[in-house]
């Protein structure tokens, strides 16, 4: 037996092809890539488009994305994902540590250590995601990220271990 749901809504999006951003990896550095995105002179990255998420702002060692909540963020609880909340501090703490490294080396999460300190929902308003860099070596950096909430309430807080690496294509 199939349920039908009530009032069911639809959502439409579109993005731009990832290889036009990742083929500036071995030539521009990452700051002057998310500054570029930011500017609109490159496409942001598909999953910014999947999460619906607004501004980035970029500068050396630091990144801030923010997220107005919508009801496709939603658990069943009436709240916004854990998961949504976990992808925007990664977002932030990935690209934290981007803002860092020059032309031709990348990186990966290793890890993501979230604590969630309360819901998030419409009523939110604009989720603020501030992440930073606090040390950088030459084969990991450790970047930490909190979301506040438009009255600035900490909404969740995460510590990010990302791996650094020569891009493939950019080695001699």
């Amino acid at each position: 037996m199939t349920q039908t749901e009530p009032d069911v809504r639809s959502r439409t999006f579109s993005w731009s092809d990832p290889s036009l951003n990742s083929a500036q990896l071995g030539r521009r550095g990452g700051l002057e890539l998310l500054q570029a995105m930011s500017r609109g002179e490159l496409p942001r990255p598909p999953i910014m488009h999947l999460l619906g998420t607004g501004a980035l702002q970029a500068e050396d060692g630091r990144v801030v994305v923010t997220l107005e909540p919508q009801e496709y963020h939603y658990n069943p609880l009436g709240t916004v994902h854990g998961g949504v909340l976990a992808t925007l501090l990664d977002t932030a703490t990935g690209c934290a540590v981007h803002s860092t490294l020059p032309a031709g080396v990348g990186y990966t999460t290793l890890d993501l250590n979230a604590r969630f300190l309360r819901p998030a929902s419409l009523a939110s308003g604009i989720l603020t995601c501030e992440g930073v860099v606090l040390n950088r070596g030459r084969r990991t950096a450790l970047a930490q990220a909190r979301i506040t909430d438009a009255r600035g309430a900490l909404v969740a807080h995460a510590t990010s271990t990302c791996m650094i690496f020569e891009m493939p294509e950019s080695k001699s």
